[in-house]
């Protein structure tokens, strides 16, 4: 298929999503930055059976690495949120030559004492109790159809404040057929899984720097940046640190506002496109 010249003369940015949320909830975000970038995303992260979610992530870092090397012949503009931001973190790491920036949406580092502990939780099996994991492997997953999964989801805060076409989008594109109607395409034991297994080991990656410009846009109400901590974060992305009003999901609570912090992050890095 040909790429109209609109598209194909705007610089590439490639999408990497956060844990349980596919790539089309975030529709409306797009929609914003598709003014200024070819936008593209990897549908579903941490499914395919070739790579595993494992202690640390290294399969899922693989994933990403070769979605980036199968579908791109030049360096692209990584943007990632939550769990994607940490993996677009770990590709500029050890492939800096896939990538010509990076922006991290409320993907702060866990470093320090804080990684420390994180560590020794996962050695002795703590980090069920203390992980998001303790609630999602009870998460409901199964509704009578798309209509009764949205009045599910809009009852609650969390989803309650997203704008109604971003809920949509999650309803639509996060459901598949079940035999009792339909039921979460980000499997829950994944999402757990995930959680389960966070890197301990960014601070001292972040300690190494990397060769492309990187930057940080997160929520000033993000209860993830509070408890991980922002000290590793502000010491990797230097001036190129901004927080907006919102949540950790603020891709979804305010994409129009989340989408701007993007570009004017990536405008302030300068690139030669």
């Amino acid at each position: 298929m040909q790429i109209p010249t609109s598209i194909a003369s705007k610089p590439i940015l490639h999408f990497v999503h956060a844990n349980s949320f596919p790539a089309g909830t975030y529709a409306v975000f797009f929609q914003h930055l598709r003014e200024h970038y070819d936008v593209r995303a990897l549908e579903i992260h941490a499914h395919n059976p070739a790579y595993p979610v494992t202690d640390g992530w290294p399969h899922l870092v693989q994933e990403l690495i070769d979605t980036l090397t199968q579908q791109y012949q030049r360096p692209v503009i990584l943007v990632g949120h939550s769990l994607g931001g940490i993996l677009a973190f770990m590709v500029a790491h050890l492939r800096p030559d896939l990538i010509s920036s990076v922006v991290v949406l409320d993907s702060p580092l866990v470093g320090g004492w804080r990684a420390l502990t994180l560590n020794l939780f996962k050695k002795f099996g703590l980090d069920k109790k203390f992980s998001p994991a303790r609630f999602s492997e009870k998460r409901r997953n199964i509704w009578k159809n798309e209509a009764e999964a949205y009045a599910h989801f809009v009852s609650k805060e969390m989803f309650a404040i997203w704008p109604t076409q971003v809920l949509k989008d999650y309803v639509s594109c996060g459901m598949s057929a079940h035999e009792e109607g339909v039921t979460l395409r980000f499997t829950r034991e994944i999402e757990s899984q995930i959680y389960r297994t966070l890197p301990h080991h960014l601070g001292a990656i972040a300690r190494q720097g990397v060769k492309v410009p990187i930057g940080f846009v997160g929520g000033d109400d993000s209860v993830e940046c509070r408890q991980a901590g922002l000290e590793a974060t502000r010491k990797l992305v230097g001036k190129n640190f901004v927080r907006i009003p919102g949540g950790h999901l603020l891709p979804m609570e305010v994409p129009a506002e989340t989408a701007n912090a993007v570009h004017a992050m990536i405008n302030g890095f300068k690139l030669k496109v």
